[in-house]
Parts: C-alpha cells; structure tokens; sequence
C-alpha cells in the first residue's frame, strides 16, 4: 500500500536513526511484534516491560509507515462524540471508552518521561470550537454530558475565544490533560530504551510472508527464509492491516496536512500552544511544534485512488494554509515548507478494533484506526499486555474482532 506522498516531516528532526540488521537466523522468543510504527513500539515497550523476550520485525525501517506522516496531536476526545458513543454503544461502554482515552493520554506523558531519548511531547490544552452557530447547540450537549460524567472541560463563548486568541467562533469547548508528540522521534525512543534497558532485538528489512501455528507456537516465515517462532505473535501493521486480515468494518481514506515555516513569537499569538479543532466535518486540525512552526490538517476525501490523492495535494496545500490563515491573518504570508498526504483508516463505528484473532489462536492484531490513533495503540497496549499475561482484560470487549460490541 501506498501510505503518503510528499515532502514528510519528522525524519529531519532525529539527529541520527538507529539502524537495525534484517533477520540473518532462525530464532525463537516469547513475543513477535511484527511492525514498528508507534503501535508497534508501544506494544513491544510494554511487553518488554512485563519481563517478556521480545522480537520485533518491519518489513521497512522503524517508523517508516504511517508514523512518519503522524501529525502528533493526543487527545482523549473523539471523532465520535461522547454523547454518539453512549448513544450507540450505551452509557457503561460509552463512558468506559472516553475514560479509557482520558487515561491513556495521560499514561502517553509518564511513557514519554520514562525514555532515554527527547520525544517532544507536551501536555497540552485543546480547544474544539463550533464551525457554525448551527453547531453550537449539539457542542453544549456534549459539554454537558462531558461534565456530567467527571471530565474536566471548560465552556467559552465566542468572548472568551476572541480574547485569548483573536479569531471569531461562536463557542468552544476547551478540554485539559491532551499533549503534542513528535511521532516518529518518540517511536525510535520507544524502542531504543526497550533495546538497551530490556534487551529487545529489532531486525529491519525483514517481510513477514507467511504465519503458520504448530505445537502451540506462531511460526513466521520471512522473505529471507528464516523461521520466528514465538507462543504469541502482534501484528501492528496499521493501515495495511486488511492486506493480511480484511475487515469488512473498516475502510481506507485519504488525509492532508502540512508543516510551515518556523515563526517567530508563535506564543505570542497562539494561547498556551492549544491543540485546535472544530465542529465541521471534514475537520481541520492544527498546532504548534517544538520548532515554532504550524502543523495543520485534515480536508479528508473518502473513495479516492492513490493517483487521485497526490494529485489532489496542492490544492488540498493551499487550502489547509488558506483555512489556517484565516484564523491567524496576523501571520499571513505562511509557507507549507512540508505537504504531504496519507492514507488514514476508519471504522462504521468509530471504535479501534485490537485484540485475539478468531480462529487464529496466538495472533494478535491492532487497528487502532480513526483520529487518535496514538491513543488507541496506548489502549491497545494495556489490553493486548494483559491478555498475554493473564489471559484476560475486562476492557477487550469494547475493541474484540468478536461479537457485537454494542
């Protein structure tokens, strides 16, 4: 699968990538983890941490997929509301899942003090504001039902915006305990602190082509020939997943972003580095970085080829900086020194499917699909460490690949 196009921006901002050798031997351990993105990472940093023997294998290099063209924003709230979510899946599952999000945000910073390596992450304050008047009443339901079930959020008027940030929306909801990351630097930090504090091994260039299940153990076959054999196996392969497992339930769209030049005084005019989003959909989506630069996205399509999606980049380039513009004219001329577009996975209904494969006994996938990936993979993480260890996790029910999850 093609995952993006364009000018990617986070490789230049890791001073140097730890290099890892391909597969050369049979080998055998307590876990295969096969991919490197940040799912695979926080798995694999996890199980190290559980006292496991863990492999990992990525058919490119570390955090050569998907997470190079993360934008980083972490946040517990949703594509699907807390109100849509109690709505569907019923008020004990609703509630349960946005606690789950709420926890993991916050688990993200004590990962990110834990490693040897600066990944760039903050905490940060969100601000998701009403893209209409239209949309103000249902945005008021959902700061309801957010406060009333113990979430810490704020309610501001279209005053309160002005003040702080100089823009005219009619209203907002301002959320806390959210945070900002370099993706592709706190993945390489993930692994290079399990590999010298746990003894994780990482073999690059190494395609997995075939899975096979004898004696109880997962067997891997790779493309250079060599065997892993391990009793469980994780396949965080992302968006590629349906290439290996095809779930009717999700489906592949195409997103947008980019990253300007760096500004100077960006705090001055941007209120304590917020995270911002809005009511409309597609969303735009934006913040700052650790360089004083914008990172902008979002104007997702939906059913469009590949060949569509690069084609669609300059103009989806102009736009993102047209729309962000629009909001901070004050720092108008910006330049999208980084454009780019990615594949991005979504679900019917708006969960992250992760856990135990059926009738693949062993294997463990996740898809932590939808706008606050990272999150998921955090989730996923507890839930899928769990379910190794002991068997079990009484959240798995909410992400299973089995039953009706609502």
């Amino acid at each position: 699968m093609d995952l993006q196009f364009g000018s990617l921006p986070w490789k230049s901002t890791l001073p140097s990538r730890h290099v890892h050798p391909p597969l050369s031997e049979s080998i055998h351990c307590d876990v295969l983890v096969v991919g490197s993105g940040i799912s695979g990472a926080l798995c694999a940093y996890e199980l190290c941490k559980r006292g496991f023997n863990v492999v990992v294998l990525e058919k490119r290099h570390v955090g050569g997929g998907s997470t190079s063209s993360n934008t980083g924003l972490l946040q517990y709230m949703n594509d699907r509301s807390l109100t849509s979510c109690i709505g569907l899946f019923g008020e004990r599952k609703g509630v349960r899942f946005y606690t789950l999000c709420k926890q993991a945000a916050e688990r993200l910073l004590t990962i990110a003090s834990e490693l040897d390596e600066d990944s760039e992450m903050f905490p940060r304050s969100s601000l998701y504001y009403a893209s209409s008047e239209e949309d103000v009443r249902s945005l008021r339901v959902e700061y309801d039902t957010l406060h009333r079930y113990g979430f810490h959020t704020e309610w501001w008027d279209s005053e309160q915006i002005r003040h702080r940030f100089g823009f005219d929306k009619p209203a907002a909801i301002v959320t806390h305990g959210d945070a900002e990351v370099n993706p592709y630097r706190f993945t390489h930090s993930l692994f290079h602190t399990a590999k010298n504090k746990y003894k994780l091994r990482i073999y690059e260039h190494t395609k997995v082509t075939q899975v096979r299940h004898e004696g109880g153990l997962v067997q891997l076959q790779t493309d250079s020939g060599y065997v892993a054999t391990a009793k469980h196996a994780v396949f965080a392969l992302g968006y590629e997943t349906n290439e290996m497992k095809p779930n009717p339930n999700t489906r592949i769209t195409s997103s947008f972003a980019i990253k300007t030049q760096t500004i100077p005084n960006l705090q001055d005019v941007w209120h304590e580095r917020f995270l911002i989003w809005e009511t409309r959909r597609p969303y735009l989506y934006l913040r700052t970085s650790a360089d004083d630069r914008i990172l902008a996205g979002g104007l997702d399509e939906g059913d469009v080829s590949t060949e569509e999606r690069n084609k669609l980049l300059p103009s989806k380039t102009a736009q993102l900086i047209k729309e962000v513009e629009a909001l901070f004219p004050q720092l108008s001329p910006l330049i999208a020194e980084n454009a780019w577009a990615g594949a991005f996975g979504v679900t019917q209904d708006g969960y992250p499917y992760f856990g135990e494969a059926p009738h693949q006994p062993g294997c463990f996938f996740i898809e932590p699909f939808g706008g606050n990936g990272t999150v998921y993979s955090t989730i996923s993480s507890q839930i899928i460490g769990d379910m190794i260890e002991f068997g079990s996790h009484p959240d798995a029910e909410l992400f299973s690949y089995q039953g009706d999850r609502g």
